[in-house]
């Protein structure tokens, strides 16, 4: 171990973006990685694969870093699907660690879990996957493509004689109840053979009756409040909200969400890069619209209600609309370009400063470049020469003390890794909550890339977390 310190860390591998530039594969280190590459729509196998190399580096905070994906609450990334697959992962290769952690653990989410990973264990990680997969089957197979549930209940009934449809819930009735006996001797042979499962079981279960012994108690007391108090509000992801903008729940949710995050803080002098480019089609542009739009709310003067487009010739915007629903089609019908050049985004904010005259301490100190990190040729060189030219154009014009920081923000399942884990003023996170916007709200330290994911996990709930069966992992390593 000594003789590692004697020699410099050798550097991480370098890859190539989807639009062929240069890129590291890896930040250098696995728990970023784990960390930074990990999004809602990254495969099963390329999670466990992360985790197991994070896992290899440092158990603990690999452990931290898996409830991060779950946490609902504080700065935690609401993933629950991840979540879940890692959960399957370290009860295969560490069943102790998360056996003996089930009440911490519950703690990033809810009850619910606990039931939810014993059912994935026994039946399999895809279950869910494969019960959707059904239900559309069956309805495509029944009214011969597939349909909303709203165009199905629109679709005219055939009458069926008495007879016939007793017979049909009758055979109902029947299969469920041999779906219920399948299932339950499926989970009564699986506890008897196998000790991890039965041991995670049992202290599941020892849970529940505690949990529950000790709601009886705040019933009798009458601190019903205490029994409220656990439940997760704000929940809902930003992208989540904006499916339905045009509704008035919508627009209350969405203030309530801004409301919240602004009695934490502000974000000064920051402002969002969106990158919308073909690769970031779906889900992730959804994320980035949201995302931005909730930067430039929580922003302030003069850069609040502005985003910027990333392309080749990027322009600064003020998002114009007086309803939830106006605002998110502005974002959308904005000409982005379909590029995506960070030295033009740099040159771009230096024209608006100059031209305007604004004040060194009114620069933007922070960008948020939501992206999918795949960026192009334009933005080939390393971060260590991009920073340099930025720099020196900014003290050129004047700027010098307020090159901004740059947060990369990753939305979609990429093993681009734009800079490296020592690497000072950028940090590295990714995921759909709003919930990691915390961690820069009045922030005006130096920040990294290590210094912004330890600032992730280290709430009080972290601290309570144990990685028990080290001995199991040291012998098969």
């Amino acid at each position: 171990m000594m003789e590692r310190f004697n020699f410099p860390s050798p550097p991480p591998p370098m890859g190539r973006t989807e639009n062929n530039s240069a890129t590291y594969i890896s930040s250098g280190n696995p728990c970023l990685d784990f960390f930074f590459q990990v999004v809602p729509d990254t495969p099963s196998r390329t999670l466990t694969s992360l985790l197991e190399s994070a896992w290899s580096c440092d158990p603990l905070k690999s452990l931290k870093l898996v409830c991060h994906l779950r946490g609902v609450r504080g700065t935690g990334k609401s993933d629950k699907e991840g979540f879940y697959s890692a959960a399957i992962w370290i009860h295969n290769y560490h069943p102790k660690t998360l056996a003996l952690n089930i009440a911490p653990i519950v703690g990033f989410g809810y009850m619910k879990d606990l039931p939810e990973i014993l059912h994935r264990i026994l039946n399999g990680e895809r279950i869910r996957n494969l019960h959707r997969e059904r239900r559309r089957s069956v309805r495509s197979r029944r009214f011969g493509r597939f349909r909303s549930s709203k165009a199905i209940n629109r679709a005219p009934k055939t009458k069926r004689s008495g007879d016939s449809v007793v017979k049909t819930v009758e055979a109902a009735a029947t299969t469920r109840r041999e779906k219920r006996a399948s299932a339950a001797k499926k989970a009564i042979e699986r506890y008897e053979r196998d000790p991890d499962y039965r041991f995670l079981y049992d202290l599941v279960c020892d849970f529940f009756a505690a949990s529950l012994a000790a709601d009886m108690e705040r019933l009798k007391s009458g601190k019903l409040y205490e029994i409220g108090d656990r439940h997760a509000a704000g929940a809902l992801l930003p992208h989540e909200i904006l499916a339905e903008a045009h509704s008035e729940v919508a627009e209350l949710q969405w203030r309530r969400m801004v409301s919240d995050l602004q009695e934490k803080g502000k974000l000064k002098n920051c402002i969002a890069v969106c990158d919308v480019s073909g690769s970031m089609s779906g889900t992730p542009m959804d994320v980035c619209v949201a995302l931005g739009m909730l930067v430039a709310e929580l922003s302030e003067e003069p850069w609040k209600g502005k985003v910027i487009t990333f392309s080749a010739a990027p322009q600064l915007h003020l998002i114009e609309g007086e309803t939830l629903a106006e605002k998110t089609s502005f974002v959308r019908e904005m000409n982005w370009g379909m590029n995506t050049d960070l030295q033009a985004v740099f040159d771009r904010i230096l024209e608006v400063a100059v031209e305007g005259g604004l004040e060194a301490e009114k620069m933007i100190k922070r960008m948020f470049v939501f992206s999918d990190m795949e960026f192009d040729q334009a933005s080939a060189r390393l971060w260590e020469t991009d920073y340099m030219v930025i720099r020196r154009k900014f003290e050129e014009k004047g700027y010098g003390s307020v090159v901004p920081d740059i947060v990369f923000w990753n939305l979609r399942d990429s093993r681009s890794t734009p800079v490296r884990s020592m690497d000072k003023g950028v940090a590295l996170v990714s995921g759909f909550s709003k919930n990691l916007l915390k961690l820069f709200l009045e922030g005006d330290g130096v920040i990294d890339p290590e210094i912004i994911m330890e600032a992730a996990i280290a709430g009080e709930e972290y601290s309570k977390l144990v990685v028990f069966d080290l001995e199991f992992f040291s012998s098969e390593n």
